[in-house]
Formats: structure tokens, sequence, C-alpha cells
């Protein structure tokens, strides 16, 4: 009953999770993309809605007609297992709502890779799809993460079954409250094709939310358990390493 009430909502929200979904993430923040984001400290940001741990709030984007969303969460999981989750380019199939194909693509390092990615959409929507580029960076003496990810629709040929998304920015930032993990996303999308703006906005909250309440699920299955985040010398984050196999 529930998924034949929800029909023509959830049909929606299959449109809208194109525009803010493949996650897996990145980031070295590069300036040009940070700066397609709003600050995050902006007060430009209204909150939207708050459930149990996480906090959804949107912005205006004057050059566009979506809105930016910056979504914080305190998921109760440590930071090592959020971030074996988020190395894991098929993750996104797990957490992230519509997310049908997800794998790396092309020549990648822990700092600099890329992954494509597929959202299905209801009929008669085009699926959408996504070369994203990924890059992260971590500290270890503050024990933030950073992961930006950025649209590159040029990395691979299109699909002509599919609409290939050519403007996304996301940010991402971790760092670990004892043995859980603050997560703070900010994203920023213009989908292609006839989505109208005003729709998009408000659908907006309830995509991030969802995926949000996902993410820390997945965080427990027992695969992305017992992983360890490997610093260099100088305190930077090289890997995430994965367990010895017994």
């Amino acid at each position: 009953m529930r998924k034949t009430g929800a029909h023509g909502y959830k049909g929606w929200a299959s449109v809208i999770s194109g525009v803010i979904c493949a996650l897996l993430v990145s980031a070295m923040a590069a300036a040009t993309a940070r700066a397609a984001l709003p600050a995050e400290s902006s007060e430009a940001w209204s909150l939207r809605k708050e459930a149990g741990d996480i906090r959804i709030y949107t912005t205006d984007r004057g050059e566009s007609s979506f809105q930016a969303f910056k979504a914080e969460a305190l998921l109760d999981a440590p930071i090592e297992a959020v971030m074996a989750v988020m190395i894991n380019p098929a993750s996104c199939m797990e957490w992230v709502l519509n997310c049908t194909e997800s794998y790396g693509v092309g020549k990648n390092s822990f700092h600099d890779r890329y992954v494509y990615s597929v959202n299905d959409m209801p009929w008669p929507v085009t699926d959408r799809d996504y070369v994203l580029r990924i890059r992260t960076q971590g500290n270890e003496s503050s024990g933030e993460i950073i992961m930006e990810m950025s649209a590159t629709p040029g990395k691979r040929a299109k699909n002509s079954n599919r609409v290939r998304v050519d403007r996304s920015d996301t940010l991402y930032r971790f760092f670990p409250e004892g043995r859980k993990t603050r997560m703070i996303w900010l994203q920023h999308t213009d989908p292609n094709g006839a989505l109208p703006g005003w729709l998009v906005n408000t659908l907006l909250v309830d995509i991030p939310l969802s995926s949000m309440e996902e993410l820390q699920r997945v965080t427990t299955l027992k695969r992305y358990q017992g992983f360890s985040l490997v610093y260099n010398e100088g305190g930077e984050l090289v890997d995430v390493r994965q367990p010895a196999a017994n």
C-alpha cells in the first residue's frame, strides 16, 4: 500500500535523485569547483527539515533556478567505516537513492579518481548518467577528511539512451566525534532536460535525508568494518586500507 500511495511522489523523487546522486566522493577542493558552491557558513542557508541527527538546509542560487542544499548529520559509525563506504565506487548503489550502476573508470589514484554512475528514472523520463571526478584529502592532526565531486562530462562518450549531467558540484566534509562521524554535504546541480526548478526545489529536502539515513545503515554492514586510515609522515591521508584476509 505504501508503494502505491507514494507512487507519484516517488516517481518525481527518482527524477530529482538523478540530480543529486552518484556519490562516493572526494576532495582536495579545487578553487574553481568550490566557487560554484555557497559557503558552508553562509547566513543564506534556511533550515528546511530536521529528523533525528540530520538537518537539511537550502538556499537560492542567483544564476540558477535550482537551489543548493546543505545536509548535516551525526552518523553513529566511526570515520573508518564511513570512509570504507566512500572509497568503494559501487557503494552508490547501496545508499544513494535510485543509483543503479556505478564503477570506477580510467586511471585512478586515491586522491584523484573518476566514477561513472547511472540513476534510474521513471518512464517516460530518460535515465541520467554522470562521469564524476572525485578528489580526496585528509589531515591526521585535525582528523578532518574533505571530498569533492564534480561532473566531468567529456571524460567518457555519451550513451544515446541516457542524458548526461554536465553541471554538478558536491563537497563532503567528515570529522570524527568519538566513535561517531560528523558529515556535512553541500551540493548544487543544474540538471539537463525539462525539469522545472520549482518542482526540483520542493523535493530537494527529502532526497539527501533519505540517502543519509541509508548511509547510516550501510556503515554498519560487515564488509565495511575493520578498515583503517593510513597517513604518510606529513600527516596526509593516503589510503583507507582494507583489513587483511584471514
